[in-house]
């Protein structure tokens, strides 16, 4: 019944014309309530009967002078489901008869495990909302905050646990929210899981009662699983949720360490999310007059269905998180000097490769791994971050000069957060390195990591990178992390010696090492306002809201093989926006050992901020000419994919079965429209079927386009076995000219035919 209720009254409240909205609204009263605005949503909570904080709708915006009924404590259903069981409670405590998933768990001194958790009182701004609640019996106080970033349609939650006792209570577990949603039997789920070389694959599953949980405990965010979710619905259509239509409730969490969701729908179809630090080998002391504060976790709300639930994050992430928001430059091209080389860098080398590189139209030369130290694989060096004087005997000066001579910038490969154990800084300082007293310390890649929750160890890592950045004239860093960890060991952790460990202390480096790892990069750009940062871990590993408030871009997968690229950037694209997600051209054979034409890679990874890794020492002078033409092509579209609006026309895979398409196809609109790009990709042609008509999104449907398709360089001659020897056939041979309608409702048709087929089309709108 309340399920009816709550779409009944969403769907009068909506009837009602709307009036001048204000972000955040507060009904007075022994039971206040607030109503939250941002975007095409609004979310309600208020006080209820008994003086607990919960939720009462999250949905489609209501109008300005809407109200809900008073929060009421629900009735219990039967003395194994009491009131805290059956009522949406915003910020749950473990106690007094909750068995769901916990958003606060607590030990005090006296042995009392347990909270209540009572509303005190609420400082309301336009855009934000602190609400402190304050447990019946323990000096234990928690603030829920709330801010509305109203014109992106975001709602971003948190809390703060503070300790106003005379004596240290442990935090057991400690979430940012916990979001609920009405019962219902048709939600179904979407997240991201992956593996290292396989990150970001989609998955959609039709949930049932229990809990379903994603999580890290490597200390970092991890590949395998993504701090990203998607609720939609699984009803007959028309209500059901698809790319293009249907309700999505969606977010994702702020913090870059190890992280826990949990969605758990009740056995009475209740649903709720509940995200935060990860509660497994966690505790954090709160002593007399200190407080913890979660990370952020970020929520929307859409109706149009999953591509909008993503282009509602993109924009986000471009007007609010991103280092250089609200108006992010587009990401200049890269050269990446890893595959060719690897760790045989040196002066001469990098010099012939940046003068390749600037030859190509590439913006930004980036040498990668092998300049310092006695770095010659990767048995040793890491921690001694000076410039090897074999390879470079004039130090970085020469390369950077000569880079800047021949129009580039100049970037770097570091991984300051790991030591080999052949270094001199590990053989100063092995109390540096996480362990635990008399284990053996697990090396992964002839590494160990640094303990960054250690203030020495954070002051040591951002002098060097200052130093380095300051005397090298550095305009970006390739910021590596190889490895997750194994002993996460802090003998001299605050309150904890070796004679007297204090396992309780040692816990809080799940904290400490990742609030200093933001520490150091906020120093570092606040320093050098200029400097640019790429978050790299093997690929996706540390890639989520937290990293992306200090990093430009992101590395998504090690894997740059472009077929296994589409599943990958597709997956990658419904939690995070085109221009953080780095995709170089490589050399074939790759990854998997196949090969794809220069041009089908190229295309590929122009969907997002474009860059070259291959070896240019190996490219023939016709396939250089075509890069140098592709990467021309590439600048003219180039703000249109990294800041427009993404559509996915034809996903490369299905995320209900995962069953791969051989056809797939994305398109972006640029920010005033003028522009489209349409990506088109035929990855197998069976018994020469036509490729798919393409219904393109988002353009004016009263306006003209004029549509250019791609034009290969004229030295790209290969001819299609499908067409008897003859020179390919264009990619389009419709009009020049058509109507925004046409284009969205008829769609257009594409010559693609062959294996590994892919072409690029241009539309400019010419009227009105």
């Amino acid at each position: 019944m309340r399920r009816h209720h709550y779409v009944l009254a969403s769907l009068c409240l909506l009837a009602v014309p709307a009036l001048a909205q204000q972000p955040i609204v507060q009904t007075p009263g022994d039971h206040p309530q607030w109503t939250l605005t941002a975007g095409a949503t609004s979310y309600v909570l208020g006080v209820n009967n008994v003086g607990m904080v919960q939720s009462l709708y999250w949905g489609p915006k209501l109008a300005a002078n809407a109200s809900l009924p008073p929060a009421r404590e629900h009735p219990e259903r039967s003395s194994f489901d009491g009131p805290l069981m059956t009522t949406p409670l915003e910020y749950p405590a473990f106690g007094a008869g909750l068995f769901t998933e916990p958003a606060l768990k607590l030990s005090s001194p006296n042995g009392d495990r347990t909270l209540v958790l009572l509303y005190k009182s609420v400082n309301v701004t336009p855009d934000s909302l602190d609400i402190t609640l304050v447990d019946k019996v323990q000096p234990i106080q928690v603030h829920l905050l709330y801010k509305v970033f109203a014109q992106q349609g975001i709602i971003s939650r948190s809390s703060r646990i503070d300790n106003f006792g005379k004596a240290p209570a442990v935090i057991e577990q400690a979430a940012s929210a916990t979001w609920n949603l009405p019962a219902a039997t048709d939600y179904q789920w979407s997240w991201l899981t992956g593996q290292w070389g396989g990150e970001w694959q989609l998955h959609t599953e039709h949930l049932h009662p229990g809990a379903q949980l994603i999580e890290s405990r490597r200390g970092s965010t991890g590949h395998q699983a993504n701090p990203w979710f998607a609720i939609s619905r699984a009803a007959p259509a028309p209500d059901r949720t698809t790319e293009t239509s249907g309700p999505v409730w969606f977010g994702e969490l702020g913090w870059s360490g190890s992280w826990r969701l949990t969605v758990e729908q009740t056995g009475l179809n209740a649903l709720r999310i509940t995200g935060g630090y990860n509660p497994f080998d966690f505790a954090y002391t709160l002593k007399p007059g200190e407080s913890l504060e979660t990370p952020p976790f970020y929520a929307g709300y859409t109706s149009r269905g999953q591509g909008e639930a993503s282009r509602i994050l993109h924009r986000f992430q471009r007007e609010v998180i991103l280092p250089t928001h609200p108006d992010p430059k587009p990401r200049p091209i890269l050269y990446n000097s890893w595959e060719a080389t690897t760790f045989a860098v040196d002066e001469s080398g990098q010099l012939a490769l940046a003068e390749k590189a600037a030859a190509l139209g590439v913006e930004r030369f980036v040498m990668d791994d092998g300049w310092f130290g006695q770095r010659k694989d990767d048995h040793a060096g890491l921690g001694d971050w000076t410039v090897n004087p074999t390879k470079f005997p004039h130090g970085l000066k020469p390369v950077v000069d000569r880079v800047h001579a021949l129009g580039m910038d100049f970037g770097l490969w570091v991984e300051p957060e790991m030591v080999n154990p052949d270094s001199d800084l590990y053989r100063k300082h092995p109390d540096w390195v996480m362990s635990f007293p008399g284990r053996q310390r697990t090396e992964e890649r002839n590494q160990l990591v640094l303990n960054l929750a250690r203030s020495d160890v954070r002051d040591y890592v951002f002098s060097f990178l200052d130093q380095l950045v300051s005397e090298n004239d550095i305009a970006f860093l390739k910021w590596d992390y190889n490895r997750n960890w194994s002993e996460p060991g802090w003998d001299t952790a605050p309150g904890s010696t070796p004679a007297h460990p204090n396992p309780t202390a040692e816990k809080e480096i799940y904290v400490r090492y990742v609030q200093n790892l933001y520490d150091i990069l906020k120093r570092l750009r606040a320093k050098h306002p200029n400097l640019e940062i790429e978050s790299c871990s093997g690929g996706g590993g540390r890639v989520d809201l937290g990293i992306l408030r200090y990093t430009d871009e992101v590395w998504p997968s090690d894997n740059t093989d472009a077929l296994d690229r589409l599943l990958i950037q597709d997956g990658f694209t419904h939690a995070y926006a085109p221009e953080t997600m780095v995709a170089w051209v490589t050399d074939v054979p790759n990854f998997n050992g196949r090969s794809t034409p220069l041009q089908f890679r190229f295309l590929v990874a122009m969907q997002g901020a474009l860059g070259v890794g291959a070896n240019l020492n190996k490219l023939s002078p016709a396939e250089l000419a075509e890069a140098k033409h592709l990467i021309a092509f590439y600048k003219q579209v180039r703000t249109t994919v990294q800041h427009g609006a993404l559509y996915r026309l034809l996903p490369p895979q299905n995320s209900e079965s995962s069953a791969h398409s051989e056809s797939s196809a994305v398109q972006y609109v640029s920010t005033d429209g003028a522009q489209s790009l349409v990506l088109a990709y035929l990855q197998s042609q069976h018994f020469g079927l036509a490729y798919p008509t393409l219904r393109l999104e988002g353009l004016d449907p009263n306006a003209t386009y004029r549509v250019r398709p791609y034009t290969p360089a004229a030295s790209n001659t290969a001819a299609s076995p499908y067409e008897g020897g003859q020179p390919k056939r264009p990619a389009y041979t419709g009009p020049e000219t058509v109507s925004g309608s046409v284009l969205m409702g008829a769609g257009l048709d594409l010559n693609l035919h062959g294996d590994l087929d892919a072409t690029a089309l241009i539309l400019e709108r010419v009227a009105p």
